[in-house]
């Protein structure tokens, strides 16, 4: 199949044949990653804005590192010294970087649905690059290209989500991603932080982490967002520590070969032991190693569909 839409803006709006095709496309743009000269001239002549609302090291430098691959040139905007804090609204800051012939804009923001409200006001592309509580696209996209290369499969595996479900994008993507492609998705956390109703997106539920672990091909294990905190109702750190936190006593009693993942950043005796982190089971540094992959694979399709939109209103 071929890809269709110029913007990226969550796995809930893919089908299987789409999610297949990015992966394959970001399959065959890893390899770029291993060259001496790390550059394709696929977007040579495009411009990538980085627009981040929000902090982020790992998902930025991989969008700007995955667009510069790709010979595009990139601009990051930092809204806090940007016009964003004389009052500019999300929309206006859009159409000004349109109007500066910017081909995509990849972004961030606190709040969920704005990357959605931002493509419906664009000719440019938009690629959601996290939003509130709502998704983050390419992080799940990364999660299943990893644990895809490293058994083999998605269908049919066991994958147990872990940690804060009710503040986590990724968990939204995942769950949307790889049960999608086939996958069983067992979430797993404290009753405080399990969004009432998740049930409805095919998962299943448990509040014992040895369960969790009991079956599971592999584990995701996600940040703890105390920073969300803002009515103290979190379990304290050392109580979840020991409660649900990934040890190697734990991973003894699961599967030899299950795979750890995490989207980072790790907050290390709190989520996950440093064994664990650092462990044979865990692929978290191939995690971000792919994420560059995936993230040229998104901007190469959403620029391509926006390039033949703009040939349609020029014929």
């Amino acid at each position: 199949m071929s890809w269709t839409k110029k913007d990226l803006l969550g796995l809930e709006y893919l089908s299987k044949e789409e999610l297949e095709l990015i992966l394959a496309t970001a399959e065959s743009f890893k390899e770029i990653s291993s060259r001496e000269i790390k550059k394709v001239p696929a977007l040579r002549g495009k411009t990538v804005v980085n627009l981040f609302y929000e902090p982020s090291t790992r998902t930025r430098v991989s969008f700007e590192v995955a667009a510069k691959r790709l010979s595009a040139d990139v601009i990051n905007i930092a809204t806090e010294t940007s016009s964003v804090k004389k009052g500019e609204t999300l929309i206006d800051t859009g159409t000004n970087i349109q109007a500066l012939k910017a081909d995509v804009i990849v972004i961030r923001h606190n709040y969920s649905g704005a990357a959605n409200m931002l493509a419906r006001h664009l000719d440019i592309s938009v690629v959601n690059a996290g939003d509130g509580w709502h998704e983050h696209p390419t992080q799940a996209l990364l999660d299943i290209f990893t644990l895809k290369e490293k058994v083999g499969k998605i269908e049919g595996l066991n994958v147990s989500i872990v940690g804060d479900i009710a503040h986590s994008r990724v968990a939204r993507s995942d769950i949307w991603g790889l049960t999608k492609l086939g996958a069983k998705v067992t979430v797993c956390a404290p009753k405080i932080l399990i969004p009432e109703g998740i049930e409805h997106m095919g998962v299943r539920v448990t509040h014992n982490i040895d369960e969790a672990m009991r079956n599971a091909d592999a584990i995701n294990v996600l940040r703890m967002q105390f920073e969300r905190d803002e009515k103290a109702v979190f379990p304290q750190q050392l109580e979840y520590f020991k409660t649900y936190g990934i040890t190697l006593e734990r991973l003894e009693k699961a599967k030899k070969d299950i795979v750890v993942m995490h989207p980072g950043p790790i907050n290390r005796g709190i989520e996950m032991s440093s064994e664990v982190a650092d462990g044979k089971n865990s692929v978290i540094l191939e995690q971000v190693t792919n994420g560059i992959a995936v993230r040229m694979a998104v901007l190469f399709l959403v620029a391509q569909v926006a390039d033949s939109k703009k040939n349609e209103f020029t014929h």
